[in-house]
């Protein structure tokens, strides 16, 4: 991306520091504290930019220059309210701008819904139903790598999401509470994937990366949850057979657990958002390069290695190896343009809250009920501060 920057804007030299998420914190908390930011910082949105909102300058003036007035319309929608995740009701500014967005769902494994000889399920009972065989075979039904909190609360959305659209975000906001019928009953199919047999058996000692992955990419998943950033598995060095023009897995909706029919939206949200600090030294050059890596020479080459969806409208990969790749694409970024509501929560306490009780009710120690008590009661210590 620096390179293709590069092409189109010889005069500015990027030099980038990368880090695992948990030490880019650190950094960047060491950073701000001794008055050292740098001149562009990546950001989640919502809790991650409020933290660092003071640091950052407004950016919707460079993407008007850029763009034009109506550059809100490039961008997926979600895009573009998830941008303003952190701001206060009353600030329409925009602290960063994303360059990569998500779809969270779950994905099958081809040749082994083929070998059962079943369809993707559409409901719970279809799914009971297609855990059976997948048994039969040897192969997990729904491989969880569950000793993940972040993936436990993807399910969980997903659930909440199919049960009570919208629902969660009005309890974030203090206008329900957690322990409303909706919430336990989404946390009671949590329990029943598990007492089913459709998650498999330790998943909650089973890590997302790289335990379930290498397992997923070994032939013994018939499903798994994850989201549009599984189609980087193709691009890596060297990929397994099934990841190899992503041939041997397609996405799919979860199954309708209410009898009611699904949402025809799925939840997603920004991968990563690119901010301006106040304290840039040449903020119009930060404005080509951030502009650059949204919707220039720099997207393309991001988008080109399949690692999520673009969060502007019209850019695609160059090239497809496979029918299905291309199949893929287009399935995820047509969900991609209804998506209305967040994958993230706001609160980093309702949020590890809602983790460590998932974990908690799969593995029995507490009932359904008390885990919504619990994550009420980490909503109203937020409030309380």
């Amino acid at each position: 991306m620096i390179a293709a920057t590069a092409g189109q804007h010889s005069e500015i030299k990027v030099e980038a520091s990368i880090f695992n998420y948990p030490d880019y914190i650190v950094d960047l908390q060491t950073r701000a504290s001794g008055g050292e930011m740098p001149d562009m910082i990546g950001l989640e949105p919502g809790a991650l930019t409020r933290q660092y909102q003071d640091f950052l300058m407004p950016v919707q003036d460079c993407a008007a220059r850029t763009w034009g007035e109506d550059w809100q319309s490039k961008f997926y929608p979600l895009a573009v309210e998830q941008s303003r995740l952190g701001n206060d009701p009353s600030d329409e500014n925009f602290y960063g701008l994303p360059i990569l967005t998500q779809t969270i769902n779950l994905w099958y494994t081809i040749p082994i819904m083929e070998q059962a000889g079943v369809e993707p399920p559409k409901t719970y009972e279809e799914m009971k139903a297609a855990a059976e065989k997948f048994s039969g075979l040897g192969v997990a039904p729904l491989l969880v790598g569950a000793a993940d909190g972040w993936l436990r609360r993807d399910i969980y959305m997903q659930l909440i999401h199919n049960i009570a659209p919208g629902l969660i975000y009005q309890a974030e906001a203090g206008e329900k509470k957690f322990t409303e019928a909706p919430f336990i009953e989404a946390m009671q199919w949590w329990k029943r994937l598990f007492d089913d047999g459709v998650i498999q058996p330790g998943a909650l000692g089973l890590s997302a990366y790289p335990g379930s992955m290498e397992l997923i990419e070994g032939e013994r998943a018939a499903m798994f949850p994850m989201g549009a950033w599984w189609m980087q598995q193709a691009a890596r060095p060297n990929p397994p057979p099934l990841s190899q023009g992503l041939s041997g897995y397609a996405p799919m909706r979860f199954p309708d657990v209410t009898g009611k029919g699904a949402p025809e939206d799925l939840l997603g949200g920004i991968d990563v958002m690119i901010g301006i600090t106040k304290s840039a030294k040449d903020p119009e050059a930060a404005c080509k390069v951030l502009t650059d890596w949204v919707a220039g020479a720099a997207a393309q080459v991001l988008i080109d290695s399949f690692n999520d969806l673009p969060a502007v409208k019209g850019i695609t990969p160059a090239k497809f190896e496979t029918d299905n790749q291309r199949q893929v694409w287009e399935t995820l970024t047509g969900w991609l343009e209804k998506v209305k509501y967040a994958r993230q929560l706001r609160s980093p306490a309702v949020k590890q809250a809602f983790e460590d009780n998932l974990a908690a009710v799969a593995a029995g120690d507490v009932t359904p009920e008390v885990a919504m008590e619990n994550v009420q009661a980490a909503w109203e210590t937020t409030k309380a501060k």
